[in-house]
Order: C-alpha cells, then structure tokens, then sequence
C-alpha cells in the first residue's frame, strides 16, 4: 500500500467518482451503468484500481503509441530501463536517463510507475555475473539502495525481487547467483527497499504462479513467512503470460483470494494472452473479473500496448492491434471493469504518480512452424542499443515430441551472457539449446518457450529446432 500522504480515502459518492475520472481525461456514459467509463483505467479506477501498461522509453515518440498510452492508462511498469543492467551498467556508476524520461512523461499525464525489478538473476550487467558470495550480495544491496532513493517517492510499487522461484513441481527456489549468496537474500532485498523508500509497495513478483500449485504455494509460504516475521513485503504480483500451453487457470481467483487474506495487496503484473477474437476476449474477461472479485487485486497490468510491441507478437496477445485499433479483448476487458468489483475498505483509488518503462524492446514476430513431424521454432526479441533478450517459442508438429535442441546463429560481435529453461552449448556463433528437465516434452501443436540474453545484436534468422 502506498502509504504517502497523496493516497485519498475512497468516497461512495458519484460526485468523488467522477472527479477521480474525470481527473485521468475519461468520459462518462450517460446510459446505462451511471459510472461506467470509457478508458481502462478510468473504469478500473471507479473500484479503486489501477490498470497499467508495459512501456519501452524509445516508443514515446511514436504518436499512435503514445495516444493510447496516455488515454487509457494510469499506471506504467518499466520493460527494461529500471534492471540492473540497464540503471548500473558499470559497477557504483548509475545511469537513469532512460528511466527518467518515462518518469517526466508519467509525471505530466497523471501516471504512477511500478518499478521493475530491482534484484532479479536475470539482465544483470556482466561485472555483477562475475561475482560471488558477499562481493555480489554487497553489490546487490547497493544497487536495491541506489535505485530506490534515485525514485524515491516517485514510485507506487516496487518489484523488488522478481522470478526467485523454480519452475517445476518441487516447490524450491531458483539456483542464481543470487540464490548461492544466501537463503535470505530476498528477505535482505526487502528490507534494503523499504530502508531506501519507506512509502512504496513492495513486491516479490512471478510467472507460472497464477494458479494453485507447487510453485505457487512454495511463494505463498515465504510470504507467510516474512507476515509472520515482520520482513517487509505488501504485494505479490502475479504476471500472467497465457497461451494454449499454459492456459487461463480455473483457479486463479481462488489463488489471488489466498495470498490476499495473508494480508497483502494482490497484482496481475505482466498480463498478455496469445490468441485472438472471442476465445481471447473471453479470457481477458475471466481474468479482470477474478481481480475483481478479491478486494486486495488492486490492480492489472498488461505486458505492452499494440501486438507489434509484444515480447511475443506472433502471439497476438495485447488489447490493441499492429495499428493501434481496439480489438475484441479490449472491448471485454472494458466491460469487466465496468461491471465493478469487490473493494478494500483499507485501499483507496489510484493517485496519480509518475511511470516509467524500459529500455527499446522490439518485438520481432516470426512465422508459426508448420503442423508437421518434428519441431519448429520462432524468436521474438527485446532489443536495446548494446543488448538483447530473446524469447524462442518451440511448437511440435503433428506428433508428440520428447526432447528438442534449437540452433541459433548468431551475429558477428553478438555473445549470449546467460540463458533459461534450456540448457546451452556455445556462446557466440554458432549455438544450441537443448531442454531441460521439465520441458522436453510437447504435444503434437503445442509450444514451450526458453530465453537467453546477450550483448550485442541479437539473431534475425529463424532458428532451427530437432525433434527427438
């Protein structure tokens, strides 16, 4: 919770309502629902919520981008520009400008941030990869200190450590650099945030965890823990990235409602769904109205704007088409937020913050492999002046796979840094990756996705992918 003196207390009465709508540019319908509005977040804002967007600080200048930014939401979450690579390339020597931009922008569009992330084993500048042990918990804490007090009262929640835990059924945290520091440096990581900015929410933050299972209910049990302990923690955000392999969950309100009644706030954080037409719209809508419906949900973040920003935009998963128009999930998320929902007494709505976002991330939509035996694979990247993230998708054929490798070539000067949910061989040139424990097998049209990061350009050929 956003404890500073700008949060107000949530009136019942339609003149407070329409200020706060008002106040971030909405219209009100004049038939029908009297408070029903016409942009996201002013009708998220109607239940004390917020409704957010993913934003990259290169895509401001782009007008259509920009518009729809600015009209529809009131919270901006950081792609890139506020990682450890990005606001400490080199060791005590910070870098914000970037971060700053979206932070002046949000100012003056009555826009809050959501910091993203501040301690995460991933996008870590080389000279911390190559630590250890105390020099890089040190590093860790320094950097946590430095970044919260640059933005300092400028932010509304923090991600504070982000994706801790390993996939799988085994419930345990995840093998990183960090992780072999020391079982409590996350807790360390909290309580060096909330040293260094009292007044923002603090988040532990991660995917594959929407629903109920073993991954879920080993955060779930560190959140109780660190409630039971007085370790500072007051959100978990849950990302949300949906596709036909990882499903909407039946049980996602049921999941949220748990870790809400641990008595922390609840966020959909990084929220986009692959899919199309009425099969998507359905599933935006299942999702709105199950943070609707837990009181502590504060509030939805969906991962980008148009398809074409998408870490994922062969996936077609946003709310806004290539060029901007508002597509059918748009329209059902809309009408979930403005069939109203559950509030807090101890919440109140939205103030106005200022955002920030990330460094250029270009999504690169590649072909669908064909339906056939075997293996197919697609890249899409993240890609900013000096560094990139790709995310590879591997889709079997029309048979079952058990194992897969994908080779990918790299371009001169390009080098990989590290990767995940694959095993790799190689590092510049030439390289492969082959599955893991959990994810070599693939029903016939299904996909699986691994990512790995590097400096300098990242690859533009499609890669290949064996079946075994």
């Amino acid at each position: 919770m956003n404890r500073s003196p700008r949060r107000r207390v949530l009136a019942a009465t339609l003149s407070a309502a329409s200020a706060v709508l008002v106040a971030s540019g909405a219209v009100l319908l004049s038939a029908g629902n009297a408070n029903a509005a016409t942009t996201l977040g002013a009708s998220a804002a109607a239940s004390g919520r917020y409704f957010g967007t993913a934003v990259a600080a290169y895509k401001l200048s782009d007008t259509v981008y920009s518009t729809i930014l600015d009209r529809e939401f009131d919270m901006v979450t950081p792609e890139n520009e506020m990682k450890w690579d990005a606001t400490e390339p080199s060791q005590n020597s910070f870098s914000y400008s970037s971060a700053d931009q979206i932070v002046s922008h949000a100012q003056s569009h009555n826009q809050r941030i959501r910091g993203h992330a501040l301690a995460w084993h991933q996008q870590q500048p080389s000279w911390a990869q190559s630590l250890s042990g105390t020099a890089l918990r040190s590093a860790m804490t320094n950097h946590i200190t430095n970044v919260a007090t640059h933005y300092k009262g400028k932010i509304y929640s923090w991600d504070v450590v982000n994706e801790a835990f390993a996939d799988g059924s085994t419930g345990a945290r995840r093998d990183s650099n960090l992780q072999r520091t020391g079982n409590d440096w996350i807790e360390v990581a909290f309580r060096t945030a909330r040293a260094a900015d009292p007044a923002a929410k603090l988040c532990y933050n991660d995917y594959n965890t929407d629903g109920i299972n073993a991954k879920s209910t080993a955060v779930y049990n560190m959140v109780a823990d660190f409630k039971s302990r007085g370790v500072p923690i007051d959100c978990v955000g849950f990302q949300g990235h949906f596709n036909s392999g990882s499903p909407v969950t039946s049980d996602i309100q049921q999941n949220l409602a748990r870790f809400a009644a641990l008595g922390v706030d609840v966020q959909i954080t990084e929220l986009d769904i692959a899919g199309s037409g009425t099969a998507q719209a359905g599933n935006y809508s299942t999702v709105v109205k199950a943070c609707l419906a837990v009181a502590r949900c504060n509030g939805i973040t969906v991962w980008g704007i148009r398809d074409s920003d998408s870490w994922r935009a062969s996936d077609t998963p946003l709310l806004f088409d290539n060029s901007g128009n508002k597509k059918a999930a748009y329209t059902a998320a809309l009408d979930a937020l403005n069939s109203g929902g559950t509030t807090d007494p101890t919440t109140t709505p939205p103030t106005t913050n200022p955002t920030t976002s990330s460094p250029p991330p270009s999504s690169n939509p590649t072909t669908t492999p064909p339906a056939t035996a075997g293996c197919g694979a697609t890249v899409s990247l993240n890609q900013w002046t000096g560094g990139f993230v790709a995310t590879v998708k591997v889709t079997a054929g029309s048979a079952k796979i058990n194992g897969w490798t994908v080779g990918v070539n790299l371009p001169s000067g390009a080098a990989i840094t590290n990767s995940w949910n694959a095993s790799a061989t190689g590092s510049s040139g030439a390289v492969s990756f082959a599955n893991v424990s959990y994810n070599g097998s693939v029903n016939a049209g299904a996909s699986t996705e691994f990512g790995f990061q590097g400096t300098g350009v990242g690859p533009s050929v499609t890669p290949t992918c064996t079946a075994r």
